[in-house]
């Protein structure tokens, strides 16, 4: 699984909007300052991030982006779907909707299992998580296998 630019962007951009939850919209601009995103790549994250429900926008002056809803609401599987569409894919489709025949037939189980793993860690962590520095410990146990940190 590869995490792209665009979901990493995304995931940083609604991190920025929740520590500033609360206030006036914050404009993109301010967002791609803080995280160090190109702005104009940000702009079409944060289109489709406000068609995903996941942010909302206000044109005008005292205009720019807000989270749609609470940070605790919003996981961070959220963020990577509208952006990036299906979490795990293989050649581009989902692993349901895959068949093997012959010897590949036990590839479809262990890519399922990939994608309720990957599910399982993205769908169990909130902006809020990551805003107020307290992944979950299932997470925080993971990453602190040494060999979590190797490139094999």
């Amino acid at each position: 699984m590869r995490i792209s630019a665009r979901a990493d962007y995304a995931v940083r951009a609604v991190l920025e909007l929740a520590l500033r939850q609360g206030g006036d919209p914050v404009k993109a601009e301010t967002v791609a300052a803080a995280q160090d995103i190109p702005h104009k790549f940000l702009e079409g994250i944060l289109g489709d991030l406000r068609r995903g429900g996941i942010v909302e926008s206000r044109r005008g002056g005292g205009g720019g982006y807000r989270l749609a809803r609470d940070a605790s609401a919003i996981t961070v599987a959220d963020v990577i779907r509208a952006v990036d569409g299906p979490i795990v894919s293989v050649r581009g489709e989902r692993p349901t909707g895959l068949a093997y025949t012959g010897s590949a037939q036990p590839l479809l189980p262990l890519w399922i299992a990939l994608r309720a793993n990957v599910r399982k860690i993205l769908e169990g962590v909130t902006v809020a998580d990551i805003a107020a520095d307290a992944l979950p410990e299932p997470v925080r146990q993971l990453a602190a296998e040494p060999t979590a940190w190797e490139n094999p």
